[in-house]
């Protein structure tokens, strides 16, 4: 069958089950455009093309699928970098797709010309510049191949618009053979003999879970393997969505703004297992004050992040969910009873619990988290702007089994969780999705309130106003004497008023005493956006 590049690609889209695309139009993405108007593709506009790939990461995160981004030459592709880093240190499988300038012209300025294939090189699985209309099939096929497979990440794919218009005898690749690519699967048989003998030796095992467990669907194995030995789990910030299910295990997120039941579980134990985690700064400094004489075994996918951050006694590659399976066939004479005082032990550290403080004018963050687990039993997927608000989020907001917390891990990206959020909620639009935003991070993306009023995609969004860059603020009084400077958020609009301008209902809240109804009027219609602003200390602190 003969046809355009460009209705290649859009058909190469529909057989890889593609069902939406964020994007943003311009002159060298046009016969894309032109052809994804036929396409039963539905496509959703957002205000920016950083918005776009944060929307492709939120659904790729809230459905298990790779997202679509596409944008145009020049500032359009550049726009999408910070997106296509983000989904990068966070594994999350997205292909971005970018318009270029016509061939005979790469490499001349011209007008909207950017190698986009060099700048995106470092921080993406792999990128291609098509130069040749006839590898569309095969390249596109390879693409989404490779952002889902062994550990996910972003693939970008620049077209230049005279390849788009030229035509090709289409022809489906039915299969994928890259050479040299080969992820390991399954965890070396000696490798596994070794994990069951040094669980059977502990005395005080404890589970490092991080977002690699997502990635390879294990939750469920993962909990079903965690009851059966009996071992408590912490968290990194990323595995908070994949950890719900060890249920009375689970003892936190660690690290620097982790609480002090995973953070203690880690330093008195004798046995590490660190699971789909690269333990980053913020977290191996608790790893690194552990026990000396404690052993490490690390279970990845990316062999590179073996060791690379901590040292590794039993080093074990492959899929997490099949090691898990592996580990599990035979059984491990180790002490349950034991494990289980060990359990007991840490709880009493993780069920102490602190008054909140009450004020007149404003409201304690924590119980805010705390009362949209009870609204919502756990049940809502939760995506978090970069701050403050998004640490009270991670330890307080206890997602259940069906509920989900999305994030920015490994960049910190403010402005992520609006748009991720929107992603997240066209993923599974029969989810409560609620974004947790500060002041600060919500200005970088406010923009997308547009993307919800014109798309109708009702999220709900908790803007936690202190009127400062918290987090910031917090690192300057820590550590630079409290000499506060370029924090104060003097000039930021009525969220309120803002929202309603959009068209948008919303509410404000400025007392403990208070909460309560207005976060259940936030909930109460499950088919409106709402956006409700929460008036928080300037001086409250994370921990």
């Amino acid at each position: 069958m003969i046809m355009t590049g460009a209705k290649a690609l859009i058909k190469m889209l529909e057989n890889e089950g593609v069902e939406v695309i964020f994007g943003y139009p311009g002159a060298a993405n046009a016969p894309i455009y032109d052809e994804l108007s036929r396409s039963s593709i539905r496509h959703i506009l957002p205000r920016g093309e950083q918005a776009a790939a944060h929307e492709a990461s939120g659904y790729a995160r809230a459905s298990g699928k790779v997202g679509v981004c596409m944008a145009t030459s020049g500032p359009g592709a550049t726009n999408l970098l910070t997106g296509i880093a983000n989904a990068y240190y966070d594994s999350t499988p997205i292909v971005a797709i970018t318009g270029q300038v016509a061939t005979n012209m790469i490499g001349r300025d011209v007008f909207q010309e950017v190698d986009i294939t060099g700048a995106s090189a470092p921080f993406c699985k792999h990128n291609y510049l098509v130069k040749d209309a006839s590898l569309i099939p095969k390249i596109v096929k390879e693409a989404f191949y490779i952002a889902s497979t062994g550990r996910k990440g972003p693939v970008l794919i620049d077209i230049p618009i005279d390849v788009s218009t030229a035509e090709l005898e289409f022809e489906y690749p039915k299969s994928v053979d890259i050479r040299g690519y080969r992820p390991t699967i399954k965890g070396h048989n000696l490798q596994i003999k070794k994990v069951r003998q040094a669980i059977a030796d502990s005395k005080a095992p404890v589970i490092i879970a991080g977002g690699g467990v997502g990635g390879a669907g294990a939750a469920q194995t993962l909990a079903k393997f965690v009851h059966k030995y009996s071992i408590p789990v912490a968290t990194t910030l990323m595995g908070i969505s994949h950890t719900s299910g060890c249920e009375n295990m689970l003892m936190g997120m660690i690290g620097t703004h982790g609480v002090s039941s995973a953070n203690i579980a880690v330093k008195k134990s004798d046995l590490i297992l660190v699971i789909g985690a690269r333990l980053g700064d913020r977290a191996y400094t608790t790893v690194h004050s552990q026990n000396p004489e404690v052993t490490l075994i690390h279970i990845d996918i990316d062999p590179a992040e073996i060791g690379k951050n901590v040292g590794t006694h039993i080093p074990v590659v492959g899929d997490i969910k099949v090691i898990l399976e592996q580990i599990m066939e035979k059984d491990i004479d180790c002490d349950i009873e034991g494990n289980k005082k060990w359990v007991e032990h840490l709880a009493q550290y993780r069920d102490k619990k602190l008054p909140y403080t009450d004020k007149e004018t404003t409201v304690n963050p924590r119980l805010a988290m705390n009362m949209l687990t009870k609204l919502t039993g756990g049940e809502a997927i939760v995506a978090t702007e970069v701050g403050q608000h998004q640490i009270w989020a991670a330890n307080h907001y206890k997602p259940s089994t069906d509920g989900g917390f999305i994030t920015s891990g490994g960049l910190g990206t403010m402005g992520f969780g609006l748009p991720a959020a929107i992603g997240a909620k066209v993923a599974k639009p029969d989810k409560t999705v609620v974004v947790v935003a500060g002041d600060g991070s919500f200005q970088m993306s406010f923009g997308e309130l547009a993307t919800i009023k014109q798309w109708d995609i009702p999220v709900k969004i908790m803007v936690f106003n202190n009127s400062r860059l918290g987090m910031v603020r917090e690192l300057q009084k820590k550590g630079f004497n409290s000499n506060y400077f370029s924090v104060h958020l003097d000039g930021s609009p009525d969220f309120v008023r803002l929202a309603d301008a959009f068209g948008i209902e919303a509410g404000k809240v400025s007392t403990n005493s208070q909460l309560e109804g207005a976060i259940a009027k936030m909930l109460e219609d499950k088919d409106r956006p709402y956006l409700l602003e929460i008036i928080v200390d300037s001086e409250e602190g994370t921990l």
